[in-house]
Formats: C-alpha cells, structure tokens, sequence
C-alpha cells in the first residue's frame, strides 16, 4: 500500500485532506512541509501546529538562521513514511498536526519584531492548539516564552545548549540571542530553581540559580542519567523545551552561528529526549541552524529530528484524551 500511494501522492502540503495519517510522497519531490503536513491557517481541530520563524537579526557571530526553517522543513521529508523510531506510538496518526506557516514581519523593523512573534504565537495557543517553534536564532525564545506564559503562568524551562544565554542585560527590549533566559528569569516568565541547562560549555559567572548539568557531566553520567535528573528537576510543573543545535558537537551539527567543541552526539541528544518521555512540555521550539555552514544538510537533518522528538514529546502527554 506504500508503494502504491508513493506513486499517487504529490504536493501533501496542499492536497491532503486529512490532518492525520502517514505520508508516502517522493522525498526528493513535492512542496516541503514540517513531515509533509498540510499548510494550514485554519485551526479548527488541529491538536499541534509547527510554526516557522525566519529571523536571525540576534547572533553574535555567524548569520545565517533566518534559513533554518526551510532547511528543517526539507531535511523532515526523510521521516513521515514510518512512526518514530523509539515511542511506541504513531503521532502522526494520532493527532490533527499541521504546518502553520512562518511568522509574517518587517525585516526591516526589528524593534516591532518581539511582540509580533508574541501575537503569532498567542493566536495558535488560543485556537487550543499547541505549537512546536523552527528556528531562527535563540532570541524568538523569549516573546515564545511570553505567549506560553500567559496562557500557563510560570514556566520551567528546559534548555538543551552549549551556552547558558543568562547573561547580564537589563535593557528588556534590546535583542540578544545571548541574554534572553536572563531576561525571562528577571522577568518571571520562568522559575529558575525548578529549570535544568543541559550541554552547557561556556563559562558564565551567574546562571541565576539555574540547575545546569553541563557537557561532561553529560558524557561521564550518560543519558539515562541525565534523563532521570531532568524528570526529577522538572516534576509536573509546566515546562517550555527550547533545544538550540549548537548542544550537539560541531562534529554532527557544523551549521550554526556558535559552535563550541566538546557538544553532545545526536545519539545522546535522541536517548536524553526519548528518555524524558511523560514530562508536562507545553510547547517548545529547535533554534540555531544555520544551512549556509553546512553543505552537506547534516544541521537540517539533526534539527528535523530534534523537531520531531519534539512533537512526540508533545503528544505522548496527551494520548487517550482527544488527539
């Protein structure tokens, strides 16, 4: 049956009609939605919407992360003719999951930026939907924070990274993709006692209480250890997951602005996210991949399946109530 709709299935982005199901559509054709879902504007019953958001005006370093949906979105063609690997369970089929689109603003106007990514993100969380961020730099995960905010009070936040982005800035709407969880802690959108940093191999003097189980911890420990503690930190609260791709070691993500040697493997990132399965995620965005320092897509593809980790994730919560 497979084979029979690979050579009928073309476009999905646009022509399915229905929001659940595997797809089988060439992987080297046809419009490039997140998993092949439809492109939808429309939320009426959709259970998960993934959004873009192609701004990279933040970096410090290498540009190049405004790209980095498109690429994710392409490197994700690989993946919807099976359940994930790992979970036991078939989201896809499962749950009305559909590819919103990207964030629509003035690259010209980037003070306006925030709060337009804040309103975009707020919309789809008031249809009842939940959302899965691609990124982008690191910065959009402070207006995301907002909108999750609102709708869930104070946040835990989980942060899969090679730096902590707590540095001092008290200018709250100055735009740094290095300062932003400072801002969010000062600012009481996360509960930094109850928040875990995970990779982390940069120094920073003041991580605001933050637990950190940083890059060697990592590798001395192993990821079920890691796994454990996380779940241990997180309990039930309501936790937003951001994973920026420089957490992975240049070795399996060269593509991004910041890369810093010692990272985790992507079979340590994928145990640690399969391991922590049941935790309360509310929303989450993967951040950082920058396609134009890597010819060979390697980001993308990490990136696309952190994203669907992700939504699996997302959904294993919520099985049995409604998807």
């Amino acid at each position: 049956m497979a084979l029979e709709d690979a050579r009928t299935e073309v476009d999905l982005a646009f022509t399915r009609q229905d929001l659940k199901g595997l797809a089988y559509e060439n992987t080297f054709a046809g419009a490039t939605s997140f998993l092949r879902r439809a492109y939808r504007k429309d939320l009426t019953g959709v259970d998960l919407a993934i959004t873009g958001v192609a701004f990279d005006q933040a970096v410090t370093n290498r540009p190049g992360t405004r790209l980095g949906p498109r690429a994710i979105r392409e490197a994700s063609a690989l993946q919807p003719y099976d359940p994930p690997y790992g979970w036991g369970f078939d989201p896809l089929s499962e749950f009305a999951i559909v590819d919103y689109g990207d964030l629509a603003f003035d690259y010209a106007n980037v003070p306006a930026f925030p709060a337009a990514l804040t309103a975009h993100v707020a919309t789809i969380l008031e249809a009842g939907a939940g959302v899965i961020t691609l990124g982008g730099d690191h910065y959009i995960s402070f207006p995301i924070l907002k909108a999750h905010a609102a709708r869930h009070g104070r946040l835990s936040l989980l942060q899969f990274d090679a730096h902590t982005d707590t540095w001092p800035d008290d200018d709250m709407d100055r735009i740094d993709h290095g300062t932003m969880f400072y801002k969010a802690v000062k600012s009481g959108l996360i509960d930094p006692a109850a928040s875990v940093q995970v990779g982390i191999r940069t120094t920073n003097a003041d991580t605001l209480g933050v637990n950190i189980i940083d890059a060697p911890t990592v590798h001395e420990k192993g990821p079920a250890w890691v796994a454990a503690r996380i779940r241990e930190i997180l309990g039930d609260r309501p936790t937003y997951l951001t994973f920026d791709i420089d957490a992975l070691d240049p070795a399996f993500a060269p593509g991004t602005g910041t890369p810093v040697w010692g990272g985790l493997s992507s079979a340590q990132a994928a145990a640690i996210l399969r391991g922590i399965a049941g935790i309360n995620m509310v929303g989450g965005d993967v951040v950082e991949v920058s396609p134009p320092f890597d010819p060979t897509g390697a980001t993308a593809i990490a990136g696309a399946h952190v994203a669907t980790e992700l939504l699996c994730l997302w959904c294993w919560t919520r099985r049995g109530k409604g998807g």
